[in-house]
């Protein structure tokens, strides 16, 4: 719970606490789930740098009074803006995200773990593929001699650089937290697709799941509901 996380921040001599004007001159970043905000890089003539405490790196822990410890992008950027008044006050940790997670009791999964994800191909049968925890969708599934680019796109496609918009694939099944979120470009790329379509390539997997390939999309999905 929050009340547990704050007890194990309070003491800990990493947490310190800066108040700054709304416009920081923060450029905050996170890891590859889109969540675990840290400082990315610091405008040199904005009130942070000047400020002096404030570190690239740091981890964001809290906003005025809102714990966002490990909380989304969308959640902080949406939290900045709902702040009253001119001035905001930030707690952060000066430690890497491994650090702060391992302080909060939320290691990082080891480097033996394995996550498991079902693949279902119409026609086929269900295949049960492992991974470690944040590896790229795409990649595991091409590894495993899986095509998941539809149609002449199986050999003119962009090699996960997210240019042609092809290997979409559908995570029928899956946990909160199982994927890294959708991203603003991805989802303008499957605006007329399902929330649970996702490009595979840029698409990391952190918890069990389960993957329809060749789902059908656009107008040939919405004709599919029709029919049903």
């Amino acid at each position: 719970s929050n009340d547990d996380i704050g007890e194990k921040l309070i003491v800990d001599p990493r947490i310190y606490k800066v108040k700054l004007e709304r416009a920081s001159g923060i450029d905050w970043g996170t890891d590859l789930s889109f969540r675990w905000v840290y400082v990315r890089a610091l405008d040199p003539n904005g009130p942070a740098a000047i400020e002096g405490s404030i570190k690239k790196g740091d981890q964001l822990l809290a906003i005025d009074d809102e714990t966002c410890v490990g909380a989304g992008f969308d959640f902080v950027i949406s939290l900045l803006a709902s702040v009253e008044g001119s001035e905001v006050e930030f707690t952060l940790f000066k430690g890497s995200t491994d650090e702060i997670r391992s302080l909060i009791g939320q290691d990082l999964p080891g480097q033996n773990q394995k996550i498991s994800i079902t693949v279902l191909q119409e026609g086929k049968e269900t295949l049960e593929l492992t991974c470690k925890p944040g590896s790229n969708l795409r990649n595991v599934l091409v590894e495993n001699g899986i095509n998941v680019y539809q149609s002449f796109t199986r050999w003119t496609n962009c090699k996960g650089k997210q240019l042609c918009g092809t290997c979409i694939v559908d995570v029928v099944d899956s946990e909160e937290d199982s994927c890294t979120i959708r991203s603003i470009d991805e989802s303008s790329t499957l605006r007329d697709n399902p929330d649970t379509y996702r490009l595979s390539c840029v698409t990391n997997v952190y918890k069990d799941v389960k993957v329809k390939i060749f789902p059908p999309i656009g107008k040939a999905n919405e004709q599919l509901k029709l029919k049903k």
